[in-house]
Formats: structure tokens, C-alpha cells, sequence
């Protein structure tokens, strides 16, 4: 059976002086559960890897399991595989991105079952500040860099702990990084 490339984005993994792991460590976990070519990018706990099951239910509750025991913490995750990356890529709005001095980009995973449309249901708060665009399984807001307070972000941080959220360049970094590995394994 053939590899298949992974990213997964690790919610709430040093963030706040919580569930703190060097990267080497997170990268040997991963090893330790037989995947190969591991790869972390960042300490926001985002780890490329390649395995042979094909069933992300599966997959994602082993991860999960392994690091809710090694953090002693409830850990939870976002899988994405190289089609998936590169539509969020594909769904970047247009201009989305392009004033970095005024404006803060952020791209919202969600873990599922939770959807972009069902979340923003939860919302009630509308802020003149941001800016949000739906895509298919992401949001991308756009936030005033000087007024970063009662943002969007805030809002949906209160109602869900089904996402996580990297910033535009992280995200387009991610996806150079899977570009790379996909085009290794074609």
C-alpha cells in the first residue's frame, strides 16, 4: 500500500504556557507510532508525516490518544492531506492578504463535525474590524492590526473548541511543504 501525506495541526500545544513540548519530542512521538518521513514546522504544533492508512477517523484518534496520554491533557487535532491543503490554498480570497501592515490574515481549521457555516450560527457578535470569508471547510478573516481586541477570533474562540487557527503564512508555508513531499511521492 502506498503512503499517503499527512499535516496535522495540533490544537492547543504551546499556547499560553500550556501542554508545552520541544519539537524533537513531538516529532519522536510520531515516529514512535510508526509514521515515517515526520516533519514539524513551528512550535504551533503542525507535523508533516507520511503513513499507509487511509482512514482519518482511525488515524486521528490514534494521534489524539498518543498525545492526550503524553500531555496528560485532552489533545485535538485537524487532519489534512495534500488536496485538502491545497484548497484552502485555492479558497484564499482575493486580495486576501495583501495589506500585512494594516491588517492581521488568519485561516480557521475545523476539526469536524463542526463545519465553517455551523459555527458562524453560533456567532452574534458583528465586528466592523473584521473581515470574514467562508470557504469550504476554513475561514479566513481579515482583522485591523490595531485593534486586535474584540475581534472575530475572540468571539469564536468563546463558542468553539472544535478549531485552530494559523495564520496565512503559516498556511502557505504548510502547503509549499506538502507540495514538496506530494511531488516526492508521485
Amino acid at each position: 500500500m502506498k503512503n499517503i501525506c499527512y499535516l496535522a495541526l495540533i490544537r492547543g500545544i504551546n499556547v499560553g504556557g500550556k501542554n508545552i513540548i520541544k519539537m524533537d519530542e513531538l516529532k519522536s512521538i510520531f515516529l514512535n507510532m510508526k509514521f515515517s518521513d515526520v516533519e514539524t514546522y513551528i512550535q504551533s504544533g503542525n507535523v508533516l508525516f507520511n503513513v499507509n492508512e487511509k482512514n482519518r477517523i482511525i488515524l486521528a484518534k490514534k494521534i489524539e490518544e498518543t498525545l492526550s496520554d503524553k500531555l496528560n491533557s485532552e489533545i485535538k487535532i485537524v487532519i489534512l492531506t495534500f488536496p485538502e491543503i491545497e484548497e484552502v490554498i485555492n479558497g484564499i480570497p482575493k486580495d486576501f492578504g495583501k495589506d500585512k501592515e494594516n491588517y492581521k490574515y488568519d485561516v480557521i481549521f475545523f476539526l469536524e463535525p463542526l463545519t465553517p457555516r455551523g459555527l458562524m450560527s453560533k456567532i452574534q457578535v458583528k465586528h466592523v474590524n473584521d473581515n470574514m470569508y467562508e470557504g469550504n471547510k476554513t475561514l479566513y478573516i481579515k482583522r485591523f492590526a490595531g485593534k486586535l481586541t474584540g475581534s472575530y477570533i475572540s468571539e469564536i474562540l468563546k463558542v468553539s473548541q472544535n478549531i485552530t487557527v494559523r495564520n496565512l503564512n503559516t498556511t502557505k508555508r504548510l502547503y509549499e511543504l506538502m507540495l514538496e513531499r506530494q511531488r516526492k511521492i508521485e
